[in-house]
């Protein structure tokens, strides 16, 4: 079984995250996938609409975090995060429109890949979040800010709110429309439909043009020098670091997260 599936239905070209026992965690592996499924969707004339998709009660954790190293040396790191953030741009600037139809958690990379893609369908569970800041970890592809404005952006990053509802990221404008688990895909296929419908080369120019827009806007300078500073963020050593490290290796993720939560418990105002 492959952790990246690929297959056109009509004009739909459909990627999905097959590794639902890991709540599609994105590893390295995937992500060379996941460039060549996008390969063969722009590349086939057929194919009008790509459609991004995860396999059972998630859409995606996030990047998978078992693969890094500890204390990787900078260049290795940016190399990392470089691939990282290219195959979520990819979706931003795919010349094809792109939905992405999420359920479950969709959380860091898993958040980034999602809101990269042009639409956003989510399914009345859905859970956004960036929880890296928790992990001592940077934003890969700073989107956030650009797509519900910085304050919000800023309460999810800054103070820790990465269990935001369907609901209330309908209201934050993070996905398009909510609808019941059950439906999701068929209501993506249905969004999918109706754009193949339309003038491709119309669509594909109209898009382009609203990229340039944002390009005008600095978009694409911003994200890469908040690309920069998550490569200081994963390579700067800190006590407040090398705790959390120690303990995430030695006991987990869940004793490491309650070491950081519990550091200010007792305080009060």
């Amino acid at each position: 079984m492959t952790d990246i599936l690929y297959r056109r239905t009509g004009p739909i070209g459909e990627i999905t995250l097959n590794r639902p026992g890991k709540l599609n965690a994105i590893t390295a592996d995937m992500v060379v996938s996941l460039h060549g499924a996008l390969d063969l969707a722009e590349a086939d004339p057929e194919v009008r609409v790509i459609l991004l998709r995860g396999e059972g009660k998630a859409f995606s954790s996030g990047f998978d975090l078992g693969e890094m190293e500890p204390n990787p040396a900078p260049d290795v790191m940016r190399a990392v995060l470089q691939a990282d953030f290219d195959i979520i741009m990819r979706f931003w600037n795919s010349p094809k429109p792109t939905i992405s139809a999420v359920q479950g958690y969709v959380l860091g990379g898993g958040f980034e890949l999602a809101m990269a893609c042009d639409v956003t369908l989510a399914a009345e569970t859905a859970i956004f979040g960036e929880p890296e800041p928790k992990f001592g970890s940077g934003i890969v592809a700073l989107l956030l800010p650009w797509i519900t404005g910085p304050k919000q952006a800023k309460e999810m990053l800054l103070f820790g709110n990465d269990r935001i509802p369907a609901a209330r990221a309908l209201a934050m404008g993070l996905v398009n429309a909510v609808v019941p688990a059950e439906e999701l895909r068929t209501e993506a296929h249905d969004m999918a439909r109706r754009a193949a419908l339309l003038d491709g080369n119309a669509v594909r120019l109209t898009k382009l043009a609203i990229n340039r827009s944002y390009g005008a806007m600095g978009l694409e300078g911003a994200l890469r020098q908040a690309l920069d500073l998550d490569v200081e963020i994963e390579t700067t050593d800190t006590e407040e670091s090398r705790t959390f490290k120690r303990i995430l290796t030695e006991e987990g993720v869940k004793p490491a997260i309650a070491w950081r939560e519990a550091r200010f418990a007792a305080e009060t105002v």
